[in-house]
């Protein structure tokens, strides 16, 4: 287990200003500015651990009943997917939501048209995070719907790069 990290409260800050500043959550700032200068194979894999470790998050906050930091958990996950996705398929570093909407049709012309409503659907989560508006329900199936999406992109990656 690595060891926890205690931000001084300005630092802190500075990191949720920024990260929100660019339309994002602080996991997928931090995952972009710490995994931007990997080589792409290497940081392809390291955001696909991290979105599966945003999942589970996602998971305890739903059973803690927060429902907002579920929601972003689950944004995150997605995100971070689709930029491991383009990653390992074409090197192709994804800087903004524009560009995550863009490339999620060409995930969704390999995996199916699915991935194109499980991206909506983890959307949604992002814009819950800020309006607190989804059900329980709703992030449930948020959970469900971007798992299989973590997942179908996970089991894609393994087979286009397979362990030695």
């Amino acid at each position: 287990m690595p060891p926890a990290v205690n931000l001084p409260r300005a630092l802190a800050n500075e990191i949720a200003r920024r990260a929100s500043r660019a339309g994002v959550s602080v996991e997928e700032y931090l995952a972009d500015l710490v995994y931007g200068s990997m080589d792409p194979d290497a940081a392809a894999s390291k955001y696909l651990e991290t979105t599966l470790n945003l999942l589970e998050q996602a998971r305890e906050e739903l059973g803690r009943g927060d429902l907002r930091q579920a929601s972003e958990k689950i944004w995150g996950s997605c995100a971070l997917a689709i930029k491991a996705y383009a990653l390992a398929r074409e090197g192709r570093r994804l800087g903004s939501h524009a560009e995550l909407w863009v490339y999620k049709n060409r995930v969704a012309e390999e995996l199916g048209s699915w991935v194109r409503i499980a991206f909506k659907i983890a959307d949604s989560m992002h814009k819950n995070f800020y309006e607190g508006l989804a059900t329980r329900e709703d992030v449930e199936d948020a959970i469900k719907e971007v798992g299989k999406l973590v997942e179908a992109i996970a089991e894609k990656l393994r087979h286009a790069n397979p362990s030695p």
